[in-house]
């Protein structure tokens, strides 16, 4: 974001980049700015939300026939799967990200970029071992 402020110095690394001139660059770096730019800002929501889980069960009285227990557990819960879905999205943003760089090799390289990004994340969110093993019943 600091060299799109400076576009004299953008000019030159574009001038020696192989595949691009200086405002085409930059405009192309724009989403790629921008999903960074989500991505930290869904990282530092779901760091303050895991903080307020951990309080939360740190709140959890010990004794389960404690009227608040289930209660204060759930809360917990519920601030934990918050945290987490901001959390993911964070790393979807990531991803994005870097399928975006593929349009500073053109528009067959931002629709490559972005393919190979979405079946990543469908194979490792839907497809892998890692769902599989979460998703198991308990015997």
């Amino acid at each position: 974001m600091a060299l799109i402020g400076n576009a004299a110095t953008v000019q030159r690394l574009a001038e020696e980049l192989p595949f691009g001139t200086g405002p085409d660059v930059t405009l192309k770096m724009l989403p790629v700015i921008g999903f960074l730019a989500n991505a930290l800002l869904k990282f530092i929501w779901a760091h303050r939300l895991f903080g307020y889980c951990s309080i939360l069960m740190a709140a959890v009285p010990n004794e389960p026939d404690d009227p608040i227990s289930f209660h204060r557990a759930g809360q917990a819960a519920e601030i934990n799967i918050t945290a987490a879905k901001s959390f993911n999205r964070g790393l979807r943003s990531i991803y994005f990200a870097l399928a975006a760089l593929g349009w500073l090799l053109g528009p067959w390289g931002l629709v490559a970029g972005v393919t190979m990004a979405t079946v990543v994340l469908l194979r490792r969110e839907f497809a892998s071992q890692s769902r599989r093993v979460i998703l198991m019943r308990e015997p």
